[in-house]
């Protein structure tokens, strides 16, 4: 039993917005995901860090669904910037019930256990995000709040955070994020979005105030899964 985490599959098996057309880093990825997939065990965990897939609705999304649930492990899906076809946690569970998808699950203001250990996470906030004169500071506290539900869900537990959006990137910090991280003590916290050689270079890895950051995009992990524990 090993738990896992990759960001960014932005699957497209019905959407027809292939990663391909971003060059090299990109091809094949489907097969490449498949095969690193296909490695994990039924004991396994697996966290999809956002943008698993370019479905604008659940139903477009479908297909990418079933390409994920036939590998064993289990897998619990954070939401990414480009997840259109993400809605109410009681609807996608239910769509996840009625299409047979069992070993999908919803991480959203909520938290889920691997044994002692509580598994938190949101989308978060990027820069990229911010408006002139718009609801930025409205919408970093909504993040930050289901981040904080998420973590307030765990207890006592030890803690590991899972991200869509990096917190801390070289030259920005979202500020509420970090202060959540270190005020519920997080171990670890793993993150995507970042793609290309040079937002790679730009991440922020490693251990800052307590916490140990770690990028998981799925073009920068080259498909295949980051053991996270065992």
């Amino acid at each position: 039993m090993a738990l896992y985490a990759i960001g960014d599959l932005h699957l497209s098996l019905t959407a027809n917005k292939s990663m391909e057309v971003f060059g090299p880093a990109w091809e094949n990825y489907t097969a490449r995901i498949g095969a690193s997939l296909g490695q994990l065990t039924a004991d396994d965990v697996l966290i999809l860090a956002g943008d698993t897939s370019w479905g604008i609705d659940l139903n477009e999304a479908e297909a990418d669904f079933r390409f994920l649930d036939q590998f064993p492990c289990k897998k619990y899906l954070v939401k990414g910037n480009h997840d259109y076809w993400w809605n109410t946690a009681a609807k996608m569970q239910r769509f996840f019930d009625e299409n047979g998808l069992d070993s999908l699950q919803i991480l959203h203001n909520n938290c889920i256990f691997y044994g002692d250990i509580a598994l938190c996470g949101t989308r978060g906030w990027f820069y990229e995000l911010e408006e002139p004169g718009g609801h930025t500071e409205k919408m970093r506290s909504r993040e930050a709040g289901r981040l904080e539900t998420s973590l307030k869900a765990a207890g006592e537990r030890e803690k590991l955070c899972f991200l869509h959006y990096p917190p801390l990137y070289t030259g920005y910090r979202c500020e509420e994020m970090l202060r959540l991280l270190q005020q519920y003590g997080v171990k670890k916290c793993c993150y995507g979005h970042l793609h290309g050689g040079v937002a790679h270079a730009r991440a922020v890895q490693g251990e800052r105030d307590g916490t140990d950051f770690s990028l998981v995009s799925a073009d920068y992990l080259r498909f295949k899964p980051k053991k996270i524990l065992e």
